[in-house]
């Protein structure tokens, strides 16, 4: 498999320098921690906002620091969580009086590393909380989760918490909103083709010609089952089938759609997924009242998409709606 890499090892910090040299005015780059924060951090007048998980998810998460997103991001090494230290260290940096809310995608090694982040952070009296993030339906558990994992929807309680805390609302409001977020928002993905990590330089697993994996997690994770690959229609219907049930949607609703790349699929054939869904929605009397399609949340160079539906009411609209920044425009 053909990448641009220099050293293996080296993959994510080059990767975290040259966001931080392209954005100079606005980024500050902290090379002992992974960390990509705000160059105007830590503000003394909001709720600082972090996230962390493993790189390789790229624009998630050290590409949508910025107002009224991330104020930082520790990433750890591909599809590694990050060590402890480097939550506690950002936390660290992050902390002011309202207080610093670390936001976890639900696998079982970033949760560790957070609640243990957490704690060393809390026992130097700083103000911090975490909140966990578990959108995918594709199963209740895994070898790598703690209950749902966390996917593409993290994007969504991401841009609510980032807005709240830009308005000046405190901590415990900001957890409010983004828990509210996180339980109306579901989703679900399909590969196409295995992702290569660039320290292994092979595919993570193989699927045949005529293969997809249904439900796969964005490590390549296994997914509810092994299909044979149909029309792209048939696979919008069966994702569709497995998220509208579980809140569930109903007729009458207005949702956010996302089609997020899992990093290479062309945004065409993302389109070509959002128009049926968009269909599909709309011949069950549900109104889609914003649309999202592009690369949120990847999986390296994996084929494939995922589909997120959020639930929305005026508060979370008004959210959506906020400025953001951020070195990719993804809002």
């Amino acid at each position: 498999m053909k990448k641009f890499v220099n050293d293996p090892k080296r993959f994510v910090p080059e990767m975290l320098e040259g966001i931080a040299l392209a954005n100079p005015d606005t980024l500050k780059y902290v090379p002992e921690y992974n960390l990509i924060m705000r160059a105007d951090a830590p503000l003394a007048d909001k709720v600082a906002i972090v996230q962390g998980s493993g790189s390789g998810h790229e624009p998630a998460h050290v590409m949508i620091v910025g107002k009224g997103m991330l104020d930082a991001a520790c990433p750890g090494d591909v599809f590694a969580a990050p060590p402890m230290d480097y939550v506690y260290e950002t936390t660290k940096l992050l902390a002011n009086p309202k207080g610093v809310l670390l936001l976890v995608n639900n696998y079982t090694g970033d949760r560790m590393a957070f609640d243990m982040g957490r704690e060393m952070a809390e026992s130097e009296g700083i103000k911090v909380a975490v909140l966990t993030i578990d959108d995918d339906v594709a199963v209740k558990d895994s070898t790598y989760t703690v209950g749902r994992r966390g996917v593409a929807g993290n994007f969504f309680v991401i841009k609510a918490v980032g807005a709240a805390a830009e308005q000046g609302a405190d901590l415990d409001e900001v957890i409010r909103i983004g828990q509210k977020v996180n339980s109306v928002t579901r989703t679900m993905g399909v590969a196409l083709t295995a992702c290569t990590p660039p320290a292994k330089g092979s595919p993570l697993f193989e699927l045949g010609e005529d293969e997809i994996e249904f439900g796969v997690g964005i490590h390549g994770e296994p997914g509810r089952e092994r299909r044979t690959l149909t029309s792209a229609d048939e696979i919008v219907d069966d994702l569709l089938d497995a998220i509208v049930p579980d809140l569930p949607y109903a007729s009458g609703d207005r949702v956010a759609l996302m089609v997020n790349g899992l990093g290479g699929t062309p945004i065409s054939e993302l389109y070509i997924l959002f128009r049926h869904a968009h269909e599909v929605l709309a011949d069950k009397g549900i109104t889609v009242a914003r649309s999202y399609v592009n690369e949120y949340c990847t999986s390296l160079d994996m084929a494939g998409a995922s589909i997120t539906l959020v639930r929305l009411d005026d508060e979370i609209e008004q959210l959506l709606d906020a400025p953001a920044e951020a070195a990719i425009r993804v809002f």
